[in-house]
C-alpha cells in the first residue's frame, strides 16, 4: 500500500525528498562497487533503486530531488564554527554526484539544487507554500524537518530497517512538543553533525521536562530563577548563546520562491533511455525495475558509451556495507571483472564467463566425469544440489541448507560448468572422480569449500589456493550479514539475468561480482593467503576433533546431579511450597508476587524479568535467591555440556565440534554442535570441566595461549606511553595503569585499585560504556563517568586514537584490523545517539578484538603447516579464543610445545612486528585443565 492510501489522502500530494540525505546515506551504507573501469558507482546504484522503487509503489504526480547548493549560507555568517567538524566529501562520492543528477533527470524528475540555503530550508519554504492546497509529504530523516509537519505535512524516512512515517499527532505523542518549538528544543540539546554545541549537560530527557514547563527559549531566560539550581548552573553561561543557536536550528521559509508546482510535475520514463544511463554504469540489476515502469528495447551487452573518466585518485576502497535498511535493502550490482585462480584465464566481456548473461545455458544429465569437457587450466563451477546423502561417500548430515525434499535420494548431484561451456552439467557419478577431475583446474568455484572438504571423496587433493568459495567471499564484504547460504546467495539470479537451473553459472557470475568487489576493498590478499588455506585447517581439526574421558563426565555428572536433587529440596524448603524452578513465570510468581520482591527489569515483550542478571542484583534479598542461582549454574553445567557431550562422541571417543569461519563481525571463529569454545576455563568447575578433555592413550595435549593480546594490540596501535613500556618491560599492566590512574608507586598498587585498572582496561576494548562500568565496579554512574575521564585525562594518548578510530569510520564508513579486514559501521553516521554509540563501540571493538583475532588465525595456519611439528606428530584439535590445543605423542610433548610458542609470539600481521612482543603461556598435561 502506497503511503498516499496508508495516510488516507484524495488529493495528490507533493513529494519532497531531501537528497542530499539519501545520497550520503547511500554512499556509507554500502561501498566497493565499482564499474569495471573503477569509476564508483555504490551512491548512484542505491539511490536510482529507491527513486525506481518509489516511482513503481507511490505513481506519483508532484516530486522534487532537492540537494544542498554549494558554499556557505547564513547560518555560517551568524555561527563562523557552523559544520566546521566535517570533513571534506570523499572523492569517491563527488565523482557520482553528476551522474546521480543525470539519473534523477532520466527519470523525469525535477531536481532543484537550493543554493545559498540549505536542502532542508528549500523543503521547508516549499512546504509552507503548499501545504494548503495539498499535503506535503517530506522524504527525510534530518530531524531538523520536523519543525516542517502539520496537519497536512508529513515525514517519510523508507531508509529505515522499518520505515518510519510520522504526523503531527504522532510527534506530539512522542516529544510532548509542538514543531514550532523544535529549533529552541534542538538549540540548547546541540547537534553535534552541525557542530551546534547547545547547553552543555542538557539532553533530549532534560530539555522535554523543561519545555513542559518553560515551552520557548525566551521563557526559559525569563524565568531562570525560577530553574532548579542544577539547571540554573548550566544554563547560567548560555542564555544569549542559545538564542544564536536558535537561530542555526531554525529552518528558513522563504527560499526557492520562484518554483511553481508545475516545476515538480513527473515526466513519463523513457525506458530504452533509462536503460541506456544503466548499461553505461553497468547497474543492469536494476533494468527489470525500469522495464516494471516503462517499455525497455532488447539489448544484450551493449557497449557502454561515453563513460565518464576516472579519477587520477582511486575509488574508495571500502568493505560493502549491508543494506539491512527498508529500501536500502539492496544487492549489489553486477560486475563485469573475472575472479582469477592460479592463471588469469578470465572470460572476455559477453562469454559464458561474464557475469552480465541474458540466456540460459543446456543442462545436461551426466554420470562419468569423462563425459564432462576438458577443465585444465580453466575454471570450473560445482554446486552441490542435494541433500547428498544415501550414499556412502556422502558422509554430510545436509550440504548447503537443502532439504531432504529437494534431494533426489538416489545420488549426490553436483551442477558443473566449465569457463568456455556452452552447457551445464547435473553430475550424479563418483564424488571421488569428480575430486580428482577437479585437481587439473585453474579456480574451482564452491559455495562451501569445508562442506566439500568435509565429504570423504579426495576434495582435499585440490589446492587450497585453487578454491574460490563464495559464501566466504561474501562474509568478508558483508561481515554483518550471518547468512551465506546458497539459497541465499542463488536469490541473486534474476539480478544476473541466470536461469534457475544454471546454479553453476550463476556461481560464476557472483564469484566475477565478488572478485571485483573484493578487489576494491582491499580484501584480496586477506582471503587468498589467509582465510582460504585456513579452511583446510579448520576441516582438518573438525575431522580428528578431541578425546573425551567418558568416565570422568559420568562421574561429575553423578555428583551435579545429587547437588541439585539437594538444592531443589532446599529451594522448595525457603520458598514455601513446590513450584517448576524452570519456569520463568512460576519463579516470578513466587519472587515478586508470593515473596513480595521489587523486580529489577523487565523482558522485551514487556513482563517481568527472571533473567541470571536480575536474580544476582536480587542476591541477599532472600535466602531462595542465593540457590537458585546456585542451581540454576549446575543446570546449565548439567544440561550443557555433562548430559549431552558424551553422547556426541564417536566410537574412539572424540567429539567433534564445527568451526564456524563466517560467524562473527570481527573475524574470530565460533564453535557450535557442541560449542567447545564456551567450556568453563576458571571458576569452582570450569578446572573440573576441562579436566573431562583427555588426550588419547600415548599422547598429551599442548596448550598455549596469547597472554593479554587484545591489550598489546591496543598498546601497538595507540601507541600510548604507559601501555608501551609496561608490556615492552614485561610489568604487569593492570597494576601499571593502576599506578598512574591513582598517582602511586607500582609497589603500592592495592589489590582494589588493580582490580579496577583491569576492569577498565578489558572494559574499554570491548567498548564498556559508564553503566556497565558502574556495575562491573559496584559504583555509581557518576563516578563510573569520573572514572573514565580520569582514566582518559591519563592515558591521552589511548584516548586520541579513540577519537581517530572513530573519525576514520565516519569518514569512510568503515574500519580496518592490522591486516585490512574490515567492518561496516553505517551507524556511526547516525542521528540516533544510541545507534551511534552502538557503532563506536563496535568500531573500537572491531580494530582491537579483530586484529587479535586475525593474529591467532595466522598462528593456526603457521602452526599447522610447519614442518617441524608436522614430523613430531603434532595435531592441532582446537582453537579457543586466544589459545591453540596440540594433541602430541607424549615423546615429543615438550618439542612441540617450545615449537608452537615460537610460531605463535613470531606472528607479525601485515608483516610488521607489534611495538610490544607478543608473549606466549604453554602447558603439557594428560587433560585439558593440566595443560591450561
Amino acid at each position: 500500500m502506497s503511503v498516499k492510501e496508508r495516510l488516507g489522502l484524495t488529493t495528490e500530494p507533493l513529494y519532497l525528498m531531501d537528497g542530499s540525505a539519501f545520497i550520503f546515506r547511500a554512499f556509507y551504507a554500502m561501498q566497493s562497487m565499482q564499474r569495471s573501469d573503477g569509476f564508483p558507482t555504490n551512491a548512484l546504484f542505491i539511490v536510482t533503486r529507491i527513486l525506481l522503487k518509489f516511482l513503481k509503489d507511490e505513481q506519483p504526480t508532484y516530486f522534487g530531488f532537492i540537494l544542498d547548493g554549494k558554499g556557505k549560507n547564513f547560518r555560517h555568517e551568524t555561527y563562523p564554527e557552523y559544520k566546521a567538524n566535517r570533513s571534506a566529501t570523499p572523492e569517491p562520492l563527488v565523482q557520482q554526484l553528476d551522474p546521480i543528477k543525470q539519473a534523477v533527470r532520466t527519470l523525469g524528475l525535477h531536481l532543484e539544487i537550493s543554493d545559498n540555503c540549505e536542502a532542508d530550508d528549500c523543503i521547508a519554504s516549499l512546504a509552507a507554500r503548499y501545504k494548503k492546497e495539498r499535503p506535503v509529504i517530506i522524504i527525510g530523516a534530518d530531524k531538523d524537518l520536523k519543525q516542517c509537519l502539520d496537519e497536512n505535512v508529513f515525514m517519510w524516512d523508507p531508509g529505515v530497517k522499518q520505515e518510519k512515517l510520522t504526523t503531527l499527532a504522532e510527534f506530539r505523542e512522542e516529544t510532548g512538543l509542538e514543531p514550532s518549538q523544535w529549533a529552541d528544543f534542538q538549540a540548547i540539546i546541540g547537534d553535534s553533525s552541525d557542530n551546534i554545541p547547545g547547553v552543555p549537560g542538557i539532553g533530549p530527557k532534560t530539555a522535554e521536562k523543561i519545555f513542559a514547563d518553560y515551552p520557548t527559549l525566551e521563557a526559559i531566560r525569563d524565568n531562570f530563577d525560577a530553574l532548579a539550581p542544577t539547571l540554573q548552573k548550566k544554563f547560567a553561561d548560555h542564555l544569549e548563546n542559545m538564542f544564536t543557536f536558535r537561530t542555526l536550528t531554525t529552518l528558513s521559509t522563504a527560499q526557492c520562491d520562484s518554483l511553481t508546482l508545475d516545476h515538480f510535475r513527473i515526466d513519463p520514463i523513457d525506458g530504452d533511455k533509462t536503460a541506456d544511463f544503466l548499461r553505461e554504469y553497468e547497474l543492469r540489476a536494476l533494468l527489470k525495475d525500469v522495464a516494471a515502469l516503462a517499455p525497455v528495447s532488447a539489448k544484450v551487452n551493449t557497449p557502454a558509451t561515453a563513460k565518464p573518466a576516472a579519477s587520477d585518485k582511486p575509488a574508495a576502497k571500502s568493505g560493502t556495507g549491508s543494506m539491512q535498511l527498508g529500501l536500502f535493502d539492496a544487492p549489489a550490482a553486477p560486475a563485469a571483472a573475472p575472479v582469477a585462480g592460479h592463471g588469469s584465464h578470465a572470460p572476455e566481456h559477453g562469454t559464458n564467463g561474464n557475469a552480465n548473461r541474458t540466456s540460459s545455458l543446456k543442462l545436461e544429465d551426466v554420470t562419468d566425469v569423462s563425459a564432462l569437457p576438458d577443465c585444465s587450466g580453466k575454471r570450473i563451477a560445482l554446486v552441490p544440489m542435494g541433500e547428498m546423502l544415501k550414499r556412502p561417500e556422502c558422509t554430510m548430515p545436509s550440504l548447503l541448507d537443502m532439504t531432504a525434499e529437494e534431494a533426489k535420494p538416489e545420488a549426490c548431484i553436483i551442477n558443473v560448468h566449465v569457463e568456455g561451456s556452452d552447457r551445464e552439467y547435473r553430475y550424479s557419478g563418483s564424488l571421488t572422480a569428480l575430486a580428482g577431475y577437479a585437481t587439473t583446474a585453474d579456480t574451482v568455484i564452491a559455495p562451501d569449500v569445508k562442506a566439500l572438504l568435509s565429504i570423504k571423496s579426495g576434495w582435499r587433493s585440490v589446492e587450497s589456493s585453487r578454491w574460490f568459495d563464495l559464501g566466504l567471499a561474501a562474509y568478508l564484504l558483508d561481515p554483518e550479514d550471518r547468512d551465506y547460504s546458497w539459497r541465499r546467495l542463488s536469490a541473486r539470479a534474476d539480478e544476473f539475468e541466470v536461469a534457475a537451473e544454471n546454479p553453476a553459472q550463476l556461481a560464476f557470475a557472483l564469484a566475477d561480482d565478488f572478485m571485483r568487489r573484493l578487489q576494491g576493498a582491499d580484501l584480496v590478499t586477506l582471503m587468498r593467503e589467509l582465510e582460504l588455506p585456513l579452511i583446510r585447517v579448520l576441516a582438518d581439526m573438525e575431522e580428528i576433533g578431541i578425546h573425551i574421558d567418558g568416565t570422568a563426565f559420568t562421574a561429575f555428572l553423578t555428583e551435579v546431579q545429587r547437588e541439585l536433587d539437594r538444592l531443589t529440596k532446599a529451594i522448595y524448603e525457603a520458598a514455601g511450597g513446590s513450584f517448576n524452578i524452570r519456569s520463568a513465570q512460576q519463579l516470578g510468581d513466587l519472587l515478586f508476587n508470593k515473596l513480595g520482591l521489587k523486580p529489577k527489569g523487565k523482558t522485551k515483550g514487556g513482563q517481568i524479568s527472571t533473567s541470571q542478571a536480575v536474580l544476582e542484583k536480587l542476591a541477599g534479598e532472600h535466602e531462595v535467591i542465593d540457590l537458585i542461582l546456585e542451581y540454576r549454574t549446575l543446570e546449565k553445567l548439567r544440561s550443557t555440556y555433562l548430559e549431552p557431550m558424551p553422547r556426541l562422541a564417536d566410537a574412539q571417543g572424540r567429539i567433534h565440534t564445527t568451526f564456524n569461519q563466517l560467524a562473527t563481525a570481527t573475524g574470530r571463529l565460533s564453535s557450535s554442535n557442541p560449542n567447545l569454545q564456551n567450556i568453563p576455563v576458571r571458576g569452582q568447575f570450569g578446572p573440573r570441566m576441562r579436566a573431562c578433555f583427555t588426550a588419547r592413550k600415548g599422547c598429551k595435549l599442548v596448550s598455549a595461549d596469547y597472554s593479554q593480546i587484545e591489550l598489546r594490540v591496543l598498546a601497538h596501535c595507540s601507541q600510548d606511553p604507559t601501555l608501551l613500556e609496561a608490556f615492552r618491560n614485561d610489568q604487569d599492566i593492570h597494576s601499571s595503569t593502576a599506578s598512574v590512574l591513582f598517582d602511586v608507586p607500582t609497589t603500592e598498587v592495592s589489590s582494589d585499585q588493580r582490580r579496577n585498572a583491569k576492569t577498565i582496561n578489558f572494559g574499554l576494548v570491548y567498548g564498556m560504556g559508564p553503566q556497565k562500568l558502574a556495575q562491573e565496579l559496584k559504583i555509581s554512574l557518576t563516578e563510573a563517568k569520573e572514572f573514565i575521564e580520569r582514566y582518559f585525562s591519563k592515558l591521552q594518548q589511548l584516548k586520541a586514537f579513540y577519537e581517530q578510530v572513530e573519525a576514520n569510520a565516519k569518514e569512510h564508513g568503515y574500519v580496518t584490523t592490522l591486516i585490512g579486514r574490515r567492518r561496516n559501521v553505517p551507524e556511526i553516521q547516525s542521528g540516533n545517539n544510541q545507534m551511534q554509540s552502538q557503532a563506536r563501540r563496535q568500531a573500537i571493538n572491531t580494530v582491537i578484538q579483530g586484529s587479535a583475532a586475525d593474529i591467532i588465525k595466522i598462528a593456526m595456519l603457521r602452526t599447522a603447516q610447519d614442518a617441524e611439528l608436522k614430523t613430531l606428530k603434532a595435531r592441532l584439535v582446537l582453537q579457543v579464543h586466544d589459545e591453540l590445543l596440540l594433541e602430541v605423542p607424549t615423546e615429543n610433548a615438550e618439542a612441540a610445545a617450545r615449537r608452537l610458542a615460537d610460531i605463535m609470539t613470531g606472528v607479525h600481521p601485515g608483516g610488521t612486528a607489534l611495538d610490544v612482543p607478543l608473549k606466549v603461556d604453554y602447558g603439557i598435561g594428560d587433560g585439558w585443565h593440566e595443560a591450561h
